[in-house]
């Protein structure tokens, strides 16, 4: 009985030693398999994640117009509730970055206008007839500029070979502060007509703003004081440009005491015209007001030509023996030592500084039942090269 069960035994197959070693291996691919996708499931929602968070990049970063268009957009509408109703809950706290302005909200209650209303004051004070379309116009951010004028040149010499060189004269720089002085405009509407929605109040308070500012610049760049105001062109002290020196404005008779000569009128503007060097003539234009020029443009040459010319295109100036002319009304009539006609490169010689931001203070309570709204800005202005600029003098001599 036992010899039949072992040989049964023997009729039994042993098992493979590599079975094991299969099984465990079969298990262990099995599991990095499961943990490849695991992996490659995590990466695909990484990847989604960052694909989701590139779109939301994209669409914060926008080309500079279409941002600067949402820029404008919330200052315009809280300005313009503002204006309209005096709630400032829109303005307060806005910080913006805007052209005209460095924030929204003033210490004192007022508050800077939009860069939209802002350009479209300065393009109408730039397009009006006064020394603002021809000067230098800076802007800065400072309380005053200072313009360095090197008003020699470094001197030269001829020399041999073997000649000691002399010493040669060194420029002269000349200072000139040009201080900044508050300008204001205070123009009203009724609260009905801001009340009304299809009224475009914006517009409205732009185009006031800018009338007012018009005419004040335009006296103070031509007559200012320098006492809260600029200093205008016909401030520096005059002399004849014979005797011309710096720090003066030199001047050409017209031949007359009280008038144009009698005689061969046109001579002084000739005479005005070449009293200016020629690297300024280059640049120069005429400034009369219309009084003065109604009487210029009737004079001839010696052929009988007349000196005054038309011009046949829009937008562009007439001119004057070529040079074109600016109407500036506060240039003063012709008369017994007036100086009615100024002829120069206004670019080089008068300067004008301004500080960008223009403020506006909403005041509903002292012109019932009107609503003033007080604008400033700061600005000045003076004379920056005293040979740039000349006069004409009515005067015998």
């Amino acid at each position: 009985m036992t010899e039949t069960k072992a040989r049964a035994g023997e009729d039994m197959p042993l098992a493979h030693p590599g079975a094991e070693v299969k099984s465990a291996m079969a298990g262990f691919v099995n599991a990095f398999k499961d943990f490849q996708g695991d992996v490659k499931k995590s990466l695909q929602q990484q990847e989604e994640r960052l694909t989701m968070l590139d779109r939301k990049t994209m669409t914060y970063a926008r080309p500079a117009l279409s941002a600067h268009a949402e820029l404008d957009v919330p200052h315009k509408k809280a300005f313009a509730a503002y204006v309209r109703t005096g709630d400032d809950d829109g303005l307060r706290g806005l910080v913006l970055e805007g052209k005209a302005m460095s924030t929204a909200v003033n210490a004192d209650g007022g508050y800077l206008v939009d860069p939209q209303t802002a350009d479209s004051i300065r393009s109408m004070l730039v397009s009006t007839s006064s020394l603002r379309s021809v000067a230098n116009v800076v802007q800065i951010e400072a309380t005053s500029f200072d313009v360095l004028i090197d008003r020699s040149e470094v001197g030269s010499g001829w020399a041999t070979e073997a000649a000691a060189t002399t010493e040669t004269a060194t420029p002269t720089i000349e200072r000139i502060s040009i201080a900044l002085h508050e300008l204001s405009a205070m123009p009203k509407a009724s609260q009905r007509l801001l009340d009304d929605s299809a009224f475009d109040v914006e517009g409205w308070l732009a185009g006031k703003i800018a009338t007012r500012f018009i005419r004040a610049e335009a006296a103070a760049f031509v007559n200012g004081t320098g006492t809260d105001q600029p200093k205008g062109i016909l401030l520096p002290t005059k002399v004849a440009n014979a005797s011309w020196t710096w720090g003066n404005l030199g001047y050409v008779p017209t031949g007359a005491a009280a008038d144009f000569a009698a005689s061969n009128a046109s001579d002084c503007i000739v005479n005005l015209v070449y009293a200016l060097s020629a690297d300024y003539r280059a640049n120069g234009t005429f400034v009369m007001n219309s009084k003065t020029a109604g009487a210029v443009r009737k004079m001839k040459d010696a052929d009988g030509r007349f000196m005054w010319g038309d011009s046949l295109q829009a937008g562009e100036p007439a001119r004057l023996m070529g040079y074109p002319v600016l109407i500036a009304e506060d240039m003063p009539d012709v008369g017994t030592n007036t100086y009615p006609i100024a002829f120069g490169d206004f670019r080089a010689g008068y300067t004008i500084a301004e500080r960008p931001d223009l403020r506006i203070l909403r005041d509903p309570f002292s012109a019932k039942p009107n609503v003033l709204f007080y604008a400033a800005k700061r600005v000045g202005g003076d004379v920056t090269d005293f040979a740039a600029i000349k006069l004409l003098k009515v005067a015998v001599s």
